[in-house]
């Protein structure tokens, strides 16, 4: 994402995602090296191969990581043998439909509990949902709730 331009009036998104594994999003004040890094060093380990797009933010991260694969979209390039964003890119998708048809209006400080909702949705496609019932049922155990309003 730009910071500058068509694109500065929007909430900065990033989401990690395995191939074939969990989502996990933030939402970030910039999308830059400093921002970027503690959030990958933290939940990627160093051996983890990187793909991403050619965004100059990515080639500093990308040196701390086994390998770091790139696709050039701005080349027509999307899947270079087994590289490829089409994974996170279609976890976006998914987002910002329901973002803009769903939910409509979201405020910034609110935007990190609609990125958890959409975390735990895609992270929880492929079980049923008594399964997804009882996996938050499970998350409340122990906790007491901090974020409540009567309407």
């Amino acid at each position: 994402m730009q910071e500058a331009g068509g694109w500065s009036h929007k909430e900065k998104v990033f989401s990690l995602v395995e191939r074939g594994g969990k989502v996990r999003s933030h939402h970030v004040p910039f999308v830059n090296v400093k921002t970027l890094m503690p959030i990958l060093q933290n939940q990627v380990k160093q051996e983890t191969i990187l793909m991403t797009d050619e965004a100059k933010q990515y080639i500093k991260i990308g040196k701390e990581f086994k390998q770091h694969d790139v696709v050039v979209h701005s080349k027509k390039e999307y899947v270079r043998g087994n590289s490829h964003t089409n994974t996170i890119e279609g976890f976006f998708s998914i987002f910002k439909r329901g973002m803009k048809g769903v939910y409509q209006h979201c405020k910034s400080n609110h935007l990190q509990r609609y990125l958890y909702e959409f975390d735990f949705r895609y992270n929880t496609k492929d079980v049923v949902d008594v399964e997804r019932a009882d996996s938050i049922i499970e998350g409340f155990v122990g906790k007491r709730l901090t974020y409540w309003r009567a309407c």
